[in-house]
């Protein structure tokens, strides 16, 4: 089972028993962590995807560290023109263990089913809807073609006039 999380502007694909790096939360190691931002839950064969978040899912954590990432520097330069700058940094993030991911609408589904057949009838209606939509369509349109040929025929015509007087 796994879930994807959002924390921090970015998202995290988590399971159970996973440590996860994030960007700094507040807290102190041990304190408890809960991501009611979930954007998916996968359980085996059954995914649900939340548009854009799932109300009723959770993952729940603890807080495993609190540090500094490696550091990285940022030098800045231009040639020719004596310019250099050199910066370092550290990024702050907070290490979480995840104990829990629970799902309401995991379990959910299996007594749904039985509603997504009663709406298959609700489709077939409209289905015939859209059938009598589309032979009032095709009714419209040869009245179009005919007005198109008459066009062409007396385009036609005085083509094979022109030819006839240019032989004369």
């Amino acid at each position: 089972m796994y879930a994807v999380v959002t924390s921090g502007g970015k998202q995290y694909k988590v399971q159970e028993g996973e440590i996860l790096k994030v960007e700094k939360i507040p807290g102190n190691v041990g304190s408890a962590v809960v991501f009611d931002k979930v954007l998916m839950v996968a359980d085996g064969d059954q995914i649900n995807i939340g548009q854009p978040v799932l109300d009723d899912a959770l993952v729940e954590g603890h807080i495993v560290e609190q540090g500094k990432a490696k550091k990285i520097i940022v030098f800045k330069y231009k040639r020719r023109k004596r310019y250099r700058r050199k910066q370092g940094h550290r990024q702050l993030f907070t290490a979480i263990k995840i104990d829990t991911i629970k799902s309401k609408a995991a379990k959910a589904p299996k007594k749904a089913e039985p509603a997504v057949e009663a709406k298959k009838p609700a489709a077939k209606t409209e289905t015939k809807k859209a059938a009598t939509a589309k032979t009032k369509k095709t009714e419209a349109k040869p009245k179009a073609k005919k007005e198109d040929t008459k066009k062409s025929e007396t385009k036609k015509t005085t083509a094979k006039k022109t030819k006839t007087e240019k032989k004369a």
